[in-house]
């Protein structure tokens, strides 16, 4: 058993409504405090939590290098991200899209041949809009699961595109003369898989290098390009 990994996960568990104490963590861990005392320091002086008077806080972005810390040390995936409010995934996304000066929709519903459709965060620079799935857990996503993955993601994009320039109150990028619409899949961790049928599987924390690189290669991903009345 990894005593850093069991620790990380009590953090998690703890941490998800505020700060918690020390040996809170150290007796729901299972760890003599001596040594979860040293093992918090360490991942403090590692970005990955604050201690404040022997209380553990952790914000969203340090929760969530946590659980890919915890599953680097060999913590089960499904487990450790349950952990996660799926709250904290979408605004990690989102604070990643912000600082590309991307504006952002979250959990942005609309309908369509008779259908209601929801995209979980929407990134908007002319002239690219990024229709992302968040997959906040995942078992290794075999390829059947992520062809189905996929599959619902690029039609949710198609059904977007096939939506503008209605969407024009709602959405910023139903205002342009043109847009490209990207469809993505975001992921926790990083897979077997960098792209599926054009489509890129995007680990979360790699977001924010993916965005700076993407006007260089968007034609070669899958998309959607349309032309709308100024």
């Amino acid at each position: 058993m990894s005593i850093e990994r069991e620790l990380i996960i009590s953090v998690l568990k703890l941490t998800k409504n505020g700060s918690i104490s020390s040996g809170v963590v150290s007796k729901d861990a299972k760890i003599p405090s001596q040594i979860a005392d040293n093992l918090l320091e360490k991942l403090q002086k590692r970005g990955l939590i604050y201690l404040r008077k022997n209380f553990v806080e952790a914000d969203s972005l340090q929760r969530l290098k946590l659980t890919v810390h915890a599953i680097q040390l060999g913590a089960d995936i499904e487990r450790v991200s349950s952990f996660l409010q799926w709250k904290e995934f979408e605004n990690i996304a989102a604070v990643a899209f912000k600082r590309n000066s991307y504006s952002v929709k979250k959990n942005f519903r609309f309908k369509h041949a008779g259908r209601r459709w929801e995209i979980d965060v929407i990134g908007c620079k002319r002239p690219i809009a990024i229709c992302v799935d968040c997959k906040h857990w995942h078992h290794g996503m075999y390829p059947s699961s992520l062809k189905k993955v996929v599959e619902e993601q690029v039609q949710r994009t198609f059904a977007l595109t096939e939506s503008l320039p209605k969407l024009i109150d709602e959405i910023e990028c139903a205002s342009w003369d043109r847009v490209k619409l990207v469809p993505a899949v975001l992921s926790l961790v990083k897979g077997s898989f960098k792209f599926y049928d054009d489509v890129p599987i995007v680990p979360v924390l790699q977001l924010q290098d993916f965005l700076s690189q993407l006007p260089a290669y968007a034609d070669s991903l899958k998309h959607f390009s349309k032309r709308l009345a100024n």
